[in-house]
């Protein structure tokens, strides 16, 4: 309790303690169990195990105490107060703001024994509470996916069955409308390439590519009868070889998965092929290949605008598969909400697919459509007065 009491250099060291190292290293783990007690240990290994480490920034507000006329000595400088930051984003303010304490002092060694007397407030503008509040909503929202329904998907890749070896994996997501992503997200990657390894019948290359993706779905101001598109993921298989001889191995398309959890979806591909030898020839001994101007042309062209998509003269041929292993989380503020709001948010929801079963509920609703306008265009081309008469003929019978 005495005043002139200097804290320990263990006191000062603990003083930033605030959470364990999560950063030691595997080896050093095993050394030190496999050697309970160090001999000879050394000053950096007495640092880092005797306490633990915070990563701080220290800032120190200075005063130039010296006589007019003598500014800028290094023995009229004094330490104010000192301000630090550490990894947790604690800050530390040393000494403390005056409050009702009164002011510090600093007294000067010298024939005057100059005194001087100073005070530490926080004089930043206080937030107002309307703007604390808004800021709270940000941040709720932010967590609960205000946005609309949002999708994060982290995913890896295989390929198998292929002619050459060495293979790489091109790939790209295309975003429907009313589908975003953040200005950061990257939407198109390239693995690295990986030799096979024969599994079975197959030649098989597992990447080991983790690729993660945010997306967000934002209702629009259509129909309650449309249905939203899905994400697709397009992607082409290449191959290089010693000689740096570049072959297009195959081309894909995958339709992102509705409902979350884990899924293992193995995509076949296929690639464009030229009649006769030449082209053949040529692939093998100098490389090269048939290539899609369009990736897009693996499913449905972006530049597509009509009612029927025909490939008639397009030749291709089968080639490997490529495997995906894709882990979904959809994130929605409509989970979270009360029952009124669910079911004003269940037509998004629905909307969506419903998730596990949006496939089949799709295809229906697509063929229910296209019955009903046959139907109508049906009863269009009929004589009004056949209508009239089958209409006034029709009675109805029901019975217990």
């Amino acid at each position: 309790d005495s005043d002139h009491e200097v804290p320990s250099y263990l006191a000062e060291r603990m003083a930033n303690v605030r959470r364990r190292r999560q950063d030691r290293r595997p080896a050093e783990a095993s050394s030190l169990k496999s050697k309970i007690i160090t001999w000879e240990p050394s000053e950096e290994f007495k640092k880092n195990s005797h306490v633990i480490n915070t990563p701080v920034q220290t800032m120190y507000i200075m005063g130039d105490l010296g006589p007019y006329g003598k500014l800028g000595h290094r023995e009229y400088e004094h330490v104010l107060c000192t301000v630090k930051v550490d990894g947790n984003g604690v800050i530390t303010v040393k000494p403390d703001f005056t409050g009702a304490k009164g002011a510090y002092r600093i007294e000067q060694d010298g024939e005057k024994r100059e005194v001087w007397k100073y005070t530490i407030e926080n004089v930043s503008v206080r937030v107002q509470p309307e703007e604390e509040e808004r800021e709270q909503r940000v941040f709720t929202d932010v967590r609960t996916g205000l946005t609309g329904p949002g999708v994060h998907s982290l995913f890896s890749v295989s390929a198998q069955g292929y002619e050459y070896d060495n293979l790489y994996v091109h790939f790209f997501v295309e975003l429907p409308s009313q589908w975003s992503s953040p200005v950061f997200q990257q939407l198109s990657g390239v693995t690295q390439t990986c030799a096979t390894k024969t599994v079975g019948w197959d030649k098989v290359a597992h990447f080991c590519y983790p690729f993660t993706l945010d997306m967000f779905f934002t209702q629009g101001d259509e129909s309650e009868d449309s249905l939203p598109q899905w994400p697709v993921l397009y992607f082409e298989v290449l191959s290089l070889d010693f000689w740096q001889r570049y072959r297009v191995e195959g081309y894909g398309s995958l339709v992102l998965p509705a409902s979350p959890g884990l899924h293992m979806l193995t995509t076949p591909t296929w690639r464009p092929v030229e009649l006769g030898t030449v082209a053949e020839l040529r692939r093998f001994f100098i490389g090269g290949s048939p290539e899609l101007e369009d990736i897009t042309y693996a499913r449905i062209p972006s530049t597509f605008k009509g009612e029927r998509l025909s490939r008639f003269g397009f030749r291709t041929e089968t080639t490997g598969s490529v495997t995906f292993r894709l882990y979904c989380l959809q994130q929605s503020k409509a989970f979270l909400e009360t029952s009124a709001l669910r079911q004003r948010m269940q037509s998004v929801l629905d909307r969506l697919g419903g998730f596990s079963q949006q496939s089949s509920v799709y295809g229906v609703l697509e063929a229910f459509q296209r019955a009903r306008r046959r139907m109508q265009e049906a009863r269009q081309s009929l004589p009004q007065d056949l209508i009239s008469t089958s209409a006034s003929s029709a009675h109805f019978v029901s019975r217990p």
